[in-house]
């Protein structure tokens, strides 16, 4: 279980969204079909990751960790989403190439980062730019989130949402 500690401002705004209704969406998968939230909450809870980019060492463990923990995600009444600014041809790759067992959808415009507060200004060795804050949301059936993390290291983050899911059952 991660340590608790102070948020950020930016963080502070992405953690406001708790306890309200998720943002809607319609995007497309890998295979070009539109994919909306109420489609994947009619199913259950869902494990909304947001992520910078396909085939990179971060994201890709991240992505790895989900595919390994997918069942025990299913069997708490979930299931895993992951959302990138990537076209569906690039998540496509990234599948097949890592076996990944649940949908990337493509958020080429950031509408969907941006209405969920992780299309943020970052910096790399001092160069500022514009981009998707790795976050994750826990999404309950009724489409409210049930809890946010901003910010996240992939270390330990699949276990952090594990437990998350069973605190909500």
């Amino acid at each position: 279980m991660a340590t608790a500690r102070k948020s950020t401002p930016t963080e502070a705004a992405t953690l406001e969204l708790e306890g309200k209704k998720a943002p809607d969406f319609k995007l497309t998968d890998r295979t070009g079909k539109t994919v909306a939230l109420k489609d994947l909450t009619s199913h259950g809870a869902v494990v909304l990751y947001f992520y910078p980019k396909d085939m990179t060492p971060g994201c890709t463990t991240e992505a790895c960790s989900f595919r390994d923990n997918s069942a025990a995600i299913r069997k708490l009444g979930a299931q895993v989403v992951g959302i990138s600014a990537d076209s569906p041809a690039s998540h496509g790759k990234f599948i097949d190439k890592y076996e990944l067992n649940f949908p990337l959808l493509a958020d080429p415009d950031n509408q969907v980062t941006r209405a969920y507060g992780v299309y943020k200004k970052k910096s790399l060795y001092g160069r500022e730019y514009m981009g998707i804050e790795r976050s994750t949301f826990i999404i309950d059936s009724k489409g409210k989130i049930a809890r946010v993390f901003p910010k996240v290291k992939v270390a330990g983050h699949t276990e952090d949402v594990l437990a998350a899911l069973k605190a909500l059952k």
